[in-house]
């Protein structure tokens, strides 16, 4: 099987677990193969009765910390993997804050299956804030940076 049939099919498969709710999926076709697990949704669960009953609910109502203060437009991860600010140890940021972007941009660079992804700026503006650092582990549509 051509590599780039593999990678179509592998890309269409995901798209449709992840739409479907699945939770893990394996492919395998002829020499080509991986596998991959979503991350549940998380989900609050109340408090045994004896534990008081006002941080729960201030728990509960709390937005996850990436999305407090994301002034502007947030730029999200379309995949769960590595995060890098450079194309390599010794080059410096593609973006840092307080930088004039152009939509198309090159901000940043995930990693993930030893695939490099280049996330681009949505729109036109000033970065405000960097949520990551370089290796950090990032999620599905975590907030990586802010444009405004």
């Amino acid at each position: 099987m051509d590599i780039r049939i593999a990678k179509e099919t592998a890309l269409e498969l995901l798209s449709r677990a992840k739409a479907e709710g699945a939770t893990a999926l394996s492919f395998t076709a002829d020499e080509f193969s991986f596998s991959v697990e979503f991350a549940p949704k998380q989900i609050a669960v109340a408090a045994p009765a004896t534990a008081p009953a006002a941080p729960v609910a201030a728990a509960e109502e709390a937005p996850p910390p990436a999305e407090q203060d994301v002034p502007g437009t947030p730029v999200r991860s379309p995949i769960v993997g590595t995060y890098y600010a450079a194309p390599d140890p010794q080059s410096p940021p593609f973006a840092t804050v307080g930088q004039e972007v152009k939509k198309g941009d090159t901000l940043c660079i995930i990693e993930a299956m030893k695939m490099l992804n280049e996330i681009t700026a949505p729109c036109d503006g000033k970065i405000t804030r960097i949520f990551c650092q370089n290796g950090d582990l990032v999620e599905y549509d975590q907030v990586v940076m802010a444009i405004q």
